[in-house]
């Protein structure tokens, strides 16, 4: 007893001690903490754990690292894109992922198709880079919803919103190569729910460049215009629309540098390149939210494109039209819970193609109504399952399936592991897609119908396996990145040039394949200062008549290095380092085949923030001024039957250095 007595009164003398202190110190001064700055590293491109998807969400700060004039030019970051010019006449550039063609990447605006038909090739220009918010980029098949199309995957490209973020945009960019460049942005939201962006964009090449002494510019000389307006429309009750236009206006004048436009082209004249395009989209979007029915919803999308462009690659004309029209209409719910979620609708996609090549017309209507339907299971946050079909028609080729299935595991809470398997389709618009084998003296043999390609769909299985690993190292984080896809092609649309002279179109007849596999590691090695490693290893084969062969112009092995630093007073530095390897070159007239040197090519970035929101930038592309030597074959007699601008292995321009100025009204 008497011990506990003493604990008990130890316990009440420790208590009033302690309420007596607290009394005290209420009466003196109030003591300061010292304030305590918590920092972590925005990465610009981020890949979640959780979806079934691997999807690299690349936001506007990686945009932002380099000059990213349009969208060929906004893959300069990003190893699992590779851009690579399409001849040495006319200055453009097509994308590639695992090892395959631009062509074969679905590229969607806001998830209705956008780049493809006649415009595959020039309609990466289309979309300045300051218009763009984001993008998400996934390999493989994607979802059913998009369509059938994919084959080696998908880049959706998400515009500035106009009830978000910044009220005006402006970016002027200057390069010394002649180029001369103008974007503008705006925002008004007019009420709660009515709110409408425009988007303007100017571009003039006026300077005359032939950095490789070939007698050819480099680049042509043009003009180009892009207008767009959307509006967003949000209704009490979960109902919301959008609806926008956009128009484009380019000129290319190009070809041997005395070339005039409309000179005659015959031997003993310059020879010219011309190419004049009026493009036409308009497009809408409506959906409702059912806010009785959890999880369910039901949308709309519709889209139409007139596309008219009159083309001279010396004395061979090409001039097409092409008129689309897109519907999908989509239904969500789920099944009992958010863990078993169902979606399915109804898509429609016509074209109607008037191409005239040389003295012949080819003409098709091609128009393919399909179904839907996928399946999402979830299981806490470990497993993911996405399964879906589509059934489509195709007037000209008949019915086929479409199926996918994704699957995602995660057995530990920053891994994640994923796989994918599924089918595509497409129809290759043969002219467009390989408009760079027209600056030559090739042959084009086509097999045709009447006024249509004889030609079957092409048809490919794409599967994939993907390991996504994050991690925090001295209090920063990182991740580690591996994937591996093959394509395999039922049946393929073979552009042969082994043949000198020539370029052949035929069906597939043999295997074709394409073996990828990438790593990639991303760190922050000290505060503020990040680190992008990547390598690529391709095995791209393709039987060229009868004969299976690595397929040409495309590297087997890629390196890749990108370095960004920003201070705490808004300055940037982004250097970027890329490493080519050799590729097969196939053998021309005035040239055996050989195998291309590996080369280098270095990008770096400067940019200073100003507290009145403008910020200077400038930077410098291809800094070794490294160049494909005699990039085009027979340039001194571009009219005989050996000239060839098509074989591109490397850059065909030099060193460039641009500056630019970009101001944003919050």
């Amino acid at each position: 007893m008497n011990y506990k007595r003493k604990l008990l009164f130890s316990g009440l003398w420790l208590l009033v001690g302690l309420s007596a202190h607290a009394q005290a110190d209420s009466t003196q001064a109030p003591k300061k903490l010292k304030e305590v700055i918590i920092k972590q590293h925005m990465n610009t491109t981020k890949v979640s754990l959780m979806k079934p998807m691997k999807v690299e969400e690349i936001g506007k700060g990686e945009l932002l690292k380099a000059a990213c004039c349009n969208l060929s030019e906004s893959f300069e970051t990003t190893p699992s894109v590779d851009v690579a010019f399409t001849d040495a006449v006319s200055g453009y550039k097509q994308v590639q992922m695992l090892g395959l063609a631009g062509p074969y990447t679905l590229i969607t605006r806001e998830n209705i198709p956008d780049v493809r038909g006649l415009a595959a090739i020039t309609g990466l220009t289309y979309t300045p880079g300051t218009w763009i918010d984001g993008m998400q980029l996934s390999k493989g098949t994607g979802s059913v919803l998009n369509g059938y199309e994919s084959v080696a995957g998908q880049i959706n490209i998400e515009l500035r919103k106009p009830f978000e973020e910044d009220k005006l945009v402006l970016n002027v960019y200057q390069n010394s190569q002649g180029r001369t460049e103008g974007n503008f942005y705006a925002r008004k939201e007019l009420s709660k729910r009515l709110s409408t962006g425009f988007f303007a964009h100017a571009r003039s090449q006026w300077l005359k460049t032939d950095q490789n002494k070939d007698g050819f510019l480099d680049q042509p000389l043009g003009n180009q215009y892009i207008l767009l307006n959307r509006w967003f429309y949000h209704a009490p009750k979960g109902f919301e629309a959008q609806a926008g236009i956009k128009g484009v206006y380019s000129t290319n004048t190009g070809g041997q540098w005395n070339y005039i436009k409309g000179d005659e082209q015959q031997a003993g004249k310059p020879w010219g390149y011309e190419l004049n395009t009026k493009r036409l989209e308009g497009w809408a979007k409506i959906g409702k939210v059912f806010p009785h029915k959890p999880a369910t919803s039901m949308g709309l999308q519709l889209s139409g494109v007139y596309h008219d462009q009159d083309a001279l690659f010396g004395n061979r004309v090409y001039d097409a039209r092409q008129k689309s029209l897109y519907a999908n209409l989509i239904f969500q719910s789920i099944i009992d819970n958010t863990n078993h979620v169902i979606k399915g609708g109804l898509s429609t996609v016509l074209d109607d193609y008037d191409e005239l090549f040389g003295a012949k017309v080819y003409k098709r209507t091609e128009i393919v109504p399909g179904a839907f339907a996928e399946y999402s299971y979830s299981y806490l946050d470990k497993f993911n399952l996405i399964a879906g079909l589509r059934g489509d028609y195709d007037n000209l080729y008949g019915g086929f399936l479409t199926p996918r299935l994704h699957l995602r595991y995660a057995p530990f809470k920053k891994t994640a592991i994923r796989a994918s398997i599924g089918r595509a389709q497409r129809t290759a618009n043969i002219l467009a897609e390989n408009m760079g084998y027209m600056a030559s003296s090739r042959v084009f043999v086509i097999p045709s119908t009447a006024n249509s390609f004889n030609l079957d769909p092409e048809v490919a299985w794409n599967m994939g396996v993907n390991l996504t690993q994050k991690f925090m190292l001295d209090y920063r984080d990182g991740s580690f990145g591996v994937d591996y896809y093959y394509t395999h092609f039922q049946n393929q649309v073979i552009a042969d040039v082994e043949n000198p002279g020539q370029v052949s179109f035929y069906n597939l007849s043999g295997p074709s394949f394409a073996h990828s596999l990438q790593a990639q590691f991303d760190y922050e090695l000290i505060h503020h200062l990040s680190m992008r490693l990547a390598y690529r290893w391709y095995n791209v084969m393709s039987t060229f008549s009868g004969v299976l062969k690595e397929k040409p112009l495309i590297a087997a092995n890629r390196a890749f290095a990108n370095f960004g630093y920003e201070t705490n007073n808004s300055w940037k530095f982004d250097y970027t380092f890329h490493w080519t390897g050799t590729k097969r070159v196939p053998a021309t007239h005035m040239m055996l085949g050989f195998r291309s040197p590996s080369f280098v090519q270095m990008n770096a970035q400067v940019s200073k923030m100003f507290k009145n929101n403008i910020e200077i930038y400038l930077g410098g592309e291809n800094l070794t001024n490294y160049m494909q030597h005699d990039p085009i074959i027979g340039a001194d007699a571009p009219f005989a039957h050996g000239f060839d601008a098509s074989m591109i292995w490397g850059p065909v321009m030099g060193r460039n250095i641009y500056a630019g100025v970009r101001y944003n009204l919050k």
